[in-house]
């Protein structure tokens, strides 16, 4: 009888030197400190104490805790760079500059910009059938290259602590979440005929976000809840700024945000369980704004008849 992981001696003299458990055809005098099995320096890993083999190495991972954020994302070194807000930053420049070439100007490229025609948000407009893109689109497109530069900086400030406290899929979840939040508090309560466009909906979300994620670490959000007030105070004093818009951006996106990090832990749910009760409460603060929109666009159908 031989062991492949010890060798054997078939004739029953001396025993020959062991060979690694993984390569059988190399002789090693060393082994794992973990499982006292025989293995070649290619199998072996510096562990505290000793070397242990690739196998040992790879069981004694799936015992330690991968670390999480507060909303239940795992975490990883990768994630250090807030990669969806820049993404999220290079869209609207890229938004903007194609409005800006097709209107030749960066101050006022409403005028003559086709795209900003198409996806500003008239409410009116949702009465008649393939309008629906001006929900989202109007969300990416900016009057002129102050309202861009502003709205950039404030999404670049808050947006990677956003991302970070949240993971990247979350952080995406809110900041869409708070896009159509907006937007379907402009088509219930905004003039009918007023377009809006911005992302500043979705900013004002990302700030009733971080505002829950202080409160969910017990630390203070008098901070943002003060730059928060200042900005209302601004919307309501400033002619032209679209007030429902932001609420709406505020309410939608705060929503998302605590039912990814309050569900969780109402109902004393840990690992892949919070991490699902998270999405579902998202999954419903979604389905709302959205059924929100959708009412309005069938109340506006049966009040406008459009060809």
């Amino acid at each position: 009888m031989s062991n492949p992981g010890w060798g054997g001696a078939p004739d029953g003299g001396i025993p020959p030197q062991p060979r690694c458990v993984r390569h059988q055809d190399r002789p090693t005098a060393l082994s794992c400190t973990r499982c006292g099995r025989p293995a070649c320096p290619d199998c072996l890993r510096e562990a505290s104490v000793g070397y242990q083999c690739v196998d040992c190495v790879a069981e004694g991972n799936k015992s330690i805790r991968q670390p999480r954020t507060i909303a239940g994302a795992t975490m990883s070194s990768q994630r250090a760079t807030p990669l969806v807000t820049y993404i999220l930053i290079a869209l609207n420049v890229a938004v903007f500059g194609v409005t800006a070439a097709q209107s030749g100007s960066v101050m006022n490229n409403a005028a003559g910009s086709s795209l900003f025609a198409d996806w500003a948000l008239v409410p009116v407009m949702l009465a008649a059938p393939g309008e629906w893109i001006r929900v989202i689109g109007s969300g990416f497109l900016h009057f002129g290259i102050m309202h861009l530069a502003v709205n950039m900086l404030v999404l670049w400030i808050i947006g990677r602590d956003v991302e970070a406290a949240l993971g990247r899929a979350r952080y995406l979840s809110v900041y869409l979440i708070a896009l159509l939040g907006g937007s379907a508090s402009v088509v219930w309560f905004q003039s009918l005929m007023a377009p809006t466009a911005g992302a500043s909906g979705a900013v004002y979300g990302l700030m009733g976000a971080l505002a829950v994620i202080l409160l969910r670490l017990r630390r203070s959000p008098g901070s943002i809840v003060a730059v928060i007030a200042l900005n209302i105070v601004i919307s309501i004093s400033v002619p032209g700024i679209s007030l429902f818009g932001h609420l709406g951006g505020l309410v939608a996106g705060a929503a998302a945000t605590a039912g990814l990090l309050y569900v969780p832990q109402w109902r004393k749910a840990t690992g892949d369980t919070a991490a699902k009760l998270g999405w579902a409460a998202v999954a419903v603060v979604a389905i709302v704004t959205i059924g929100l929109i959708a009412a309005r666009a069938l109340q506006l159908r049966q009040q406008f008849v459009i060809g």
